[in-house]
């Protein structure tokens, strides 16, 4: 059995979060605004990036300290050539129980078969408004919602399980809450709605932005009524919730409102093999240069557990608190380690 590995406040790690590029074809302002991620915008070179192997080899470290759950991220993780067979490396490492990846959907028609194919278990999708003209302009590249809806279609029809986020913001897509439910209700995808997060420094991120998460369940209870669920597991995001009269569930996650920091069991890697102990970190610890140096495997397991024990982060729960010089503090941007 793989050690139990806790931090300062007595979290397992569980979860590994890894981001295989920095890049991406989209440019949501939430995320990656177009004046800041323009066309010379540095990104990662390839010889910087982790290499399959590298990849996979950590990932067999993090289980042997308990990790049983690996999501692929990005940037847009299919714009790394070759992801697939990423995929069916990581499900060949022993403790691997569930691969997942989160993605914008637009390349996915074309790669959910391989992808399936290969070991991947689950999907989720963003996607936030069903509007063409509203997600023309989040998504800034004029993708249209049919590009992401056919890449939905195909990854359901492998027989993965999907599911599609959707972040909220007062006064740019909050009118597409109830089409939102109503459409993917239909279809009996899992449908979660997330509280616009001020993750990084470049995304504009205003308090009075956020729909809480509560205010958004009694907009939607009203027209369809909707009963709690238990979750499935020790730290899960999503507060969970089904519909009345059927087990179509739907979920809200509520870092803003409802700081979840004292359950998170996820650590994140970073495309050029930075260890994150929080999507709101500041600053990352380095694993791509013991792995090239030719570091053993129980000298970066030690040193993967140092960083895990060390882990104090609860920065969603001193936001709550509004805790001194807090807004001020430099953090890594989504783009670089995933959602």
């Amino acid at each position: 059995m793989p050690e139990q590995v806790l931090d300062a406040r007595k979290r397992p790690l569980r979860d590994l979060r890894i981001s295989v590029t920095d890049r991406c074809n989209f440019r949501c302002r939430y995320c990656m605004p177009a004046e800041i991620f323009g066309t010379d915008y540095p990104f990662l070179p390839r010889h910087k990036l982790l290499t399959f192997e590298e990849i996979t080899r950590l990932v067999g470290i993090f289980t042997s300290l308990g990790v049983e759950k690996i999501r692929i991220t990005g940037g847009e993780p299919l714009m790394r050539r070759d992801l697939p067979e990423l995929i069916r490396m990581i499900r060949q490492v022993e403790g691997v129980r569930d691969i997942a990846m989160t993605t914008n959907g637009s390349l996915l028609a074309k790669h959910a078969k391989a992808l399936k194919q290969a070991g991947l278990d689950r999907v989720t999708v963003s996607l936030d408004s069903l509007d063409d003209e509203r997600f023309g302009r989040i998504n800034d590249r004029g993708y249209r919602v049919q590009d992401i809806l056919r890449g939905i279609d195909a990854a359901a029809e492998t027989g993965m399980l999907v599911k599609i986020n959707m972040v909220v913001q007062r006064g740019v897509n909050d009118q597409d809450i109830l089409p939102m439910a109503r459409y993917f209700r239909e279809k009996g995808h899992i449908l979660r709605f997330i509280e616009f997060m001020d993750v990084g420094n470049s995304n504009g991120w205003k308090l009075d932005q956020v729909v809480p998460s509560s205010e958004i369940v009694q907009m939607i209870h009203k027209e369809m009524p909707l009963m709690p669920i238990e979750p499935n597991y020790f730290g899960e995001v999503a507060s969970r919730y089904r519909y009345a009269g059927t087990n179509q569930e739907i979920g809200f996650i509520s870092s803003v409102t409802q700081a979840f920091c004292s359950t998170c069991t996820r650590a994140r890697l970073s495309a050029e093999g930075k260890m994150y102990n929080c999507l709101f970190a500041s600053s990352g610890e380095d694993l791509r240069g013991p792995l090239r140096e030719g570091k053993s495997d129980e000298e970066i397991r030690e040193l993967i557990q140092s960083i895990w024990v060390r882990r104090d982060d609860r920065y969603s729960e001193q936001r709550l608190k509004q805790t001194p010089g807090l807004s001020h503090r430099s953090k890594v941007e989504m783009s670089h380690i995933g959602g």
